[in-house]
């Protein structure tokens, strides 16, 4: 028996599906949870911390009704990385988060593109006012997300206790994109 998690969207963008997450994306996710590319998101994790880290991401949905999806080509293939709202207990506020779990996937919009699509769907369906991504100031690529994306630093923001941690506010959906 497979079990899935039901009723959770699935959005579509140019190239890509973003989706709740699947068994099938466990060796993606601890492929890359174990590999020091994970430094600026708690790893590198063995694969047991890996796999609770992956339970709290699966938990998110259950939890709060939202959670950070899996993205894909929608040409098929493996994972490529999970973006998206994020939320858990004790974190001062709502989050939208990205991860690239294939450095074959850097450098080609991937995460830009799964990262618009999930501000609009915090903004829009799940009826945010305000988000944030929390990102350590040595992940020069994150950060130059952030901003491409129309994010602003703000550092009079509080952040989850993650040392070093800059803050990057999100506007509310406008033009807010740098093509």
């Amino acid at each position: 028996m497979t079990v899935t998690l039901s009723s959770t969207p699935v959005i579509e963008t140019e190239r890509l599906i973003l989706r709740a997450p699947q068994a099938v994306d466990w060796e993606p996710w601890a492929a890359f949870a174990v590999d020091e590319r994970s430094r600026f998101v708690g790893g590198p994790l063995d694969r047991e911390k890996a796999w609770r880290a992956f339970g709290h991401v699966i938990g998110m949905w259950v939890l709060r009704g939202f959670g950070t999806f899996v993205f894909a080509p929608k040409a098929g293939g493996s994972a490529l990385g999970m973006c998206g709202p994020w939320y858990p207990e004790g974190w001062p506020e709502r989050e939208i988060g990205w991860t690239l779990w294939s450095p074959e996937a850097e450098g080609k919009g991937y995460a830009f593109e799964a990262a618009r699509a999930s501000i609009d769907h915090a903004f829009g369906p799940l009826g945010w006012d305000t988000a944030v991504s929390y990102i350590d100031p040595a992940n020069s690529r994150s950060i130059a997300l952030a901003q491409r994306l129309g994010a602003q630093r703000d550092d009079s923001a509080a952040h989850p206790g993650t040392d070093p941690c800059l803050v990057f506010r999100h506007p509310a959906p406008t033009t807010r994109y740098v093509l």
